[in-house]
């Protein structure tokens, strides 16, 4: 009745006094109060299940601390329930999602109570979903830790499951230039502005150390200087000489930045990003021929009227 174990079940069921409504609510505690006690626990661990029916796909990842419990029959078999339910139920959040009834509770109850089973930490995350027609799924390698879904304007099984593919290998971040997030792109100028400046500033400590006749990777950082000292690779006094080259060629350089230069190296790398992370512009990966095409490219190859409308990704896999 209620997944739990053996030994957990005669237990609640000593306490309640025979009283099974009671047992199943000592068991439902017992979730509870181990979900409190390892809230602050990392879920990096999980299943991550798509489908598609109807009109209306979705894909839902119910994480968990351990591959051990992740790959278990009992916690994949409850995360198909809940997507099952979502899909039936055309969810939009995932908040709907947690509200859905399971087997007479909540999925949130559900998954809590899984919880107490188990011992360990377990949240509903990376609800997505898409509607209508003409949408592929991917469950990369059947692993259930990346699945993908994108949405085309025709009916073409094959190229959509390709795409679905490309999007799992090459991790775009959105469709094109147009729907990347202005707060994404202002974020990567920032940051490109601030590593050109460390460049040409590196770049600038490195020519006064090979004029002063000393290896700029010997010394490339304290411990380093302090480990080939030791070793003998340095001498103590060029050590010293090093640490004071480093300190004024770095105040020198940064005071001779050309920022019209180093503006224009982050605006190079801005496009950079846009050509690596958008999926139209990405080099296709599952072409046939040798051609290096991107996405739109290889699109308009197989259909000039082909167009992706959409794409949802989600992985529990470090990236």
């Amino acid at each position: 009745m209620t997944g739990a174990g053996l030994a957990d079940v005669k237990k609640a069921l000593t306490e309640a006094e025979g009283d099974f409504d009671r047992a199943k609510e000592l068991l439902r505690e017992r979730g509870l109060a181990i979900a409190a006690k390892r809230s602050d626990r990392e879920t990096s661990n999980g299943c991550v299940l798509v489908k598609n029916e109807g009109g209306f796909a979705a894909m839902i990842a119910l994480k968990c601390e351990t591959d051990f419990v992740a790959n278990g029959a009992d916690f994949i078999a409850l995360t198909k329930s809940i997507l099952d339910a979502a899909v039936a139920a055309k969810c939009k959040t995932l908040d709907e999602v947690k509200e859905l009834t399971i087997n007479g509770q909540t999925a949130q109850e559900a998954v809590t109570q899984r919880s107490g089973i188990t011992g360990e930490k377990m949240e509903l995350d990376g609800y997505l979903f898409l509607e209508g027609e003409n949408i592929e799924i991917y469950d990369h390698m059947g692993k259930h830790m990346l699945c993908t879904m994108v949405q085309l304007n025709k009916d073409e099984k094959e190229i959509g499951h390709k795409l679905a593919m490309q999007v799992a290998a090459m991790k775009p971040v959105a469709l094109d230039a147009d729907s990347i997030d202005p707060k994404i792109l202002d974020e990567e100028y920032k940051t490109a502005v601030e590593k050109s400046k460390l460049e040409q500033v590196q770049k600038f400590v490195d020519m006064k150390l090979k004029k002063a006749g000393i290896n700029p990777a010997h010394v490339d950082s304290e411990d380093h200087i302090e480990s080939n000292t030791a070793k003998g690779w340095i001498t103590k006094e060029q050590a010293d000489e090093a640490r004071k080259i480093i300190a004024e060629a770095k105040a020198e350089g940064e005071a001779q930045l050309k920022m019209p230069m180093i503006e224009g190296i982050a605006r190079g790398r801005v496009e950079k990003f846009k050509k690596e992370s958008c999926l139209v512009d990405q080099e296709f990966q599952f072409g046939d021929g040798n051609d290096k095409l991107n996405v739109s490219a290889w699109l308009k190859q197989q259909d000039k009227e082909l167009k992706i409308v959409a794409f949802r990704r989600f992985t529990l896999v470090a990236e």
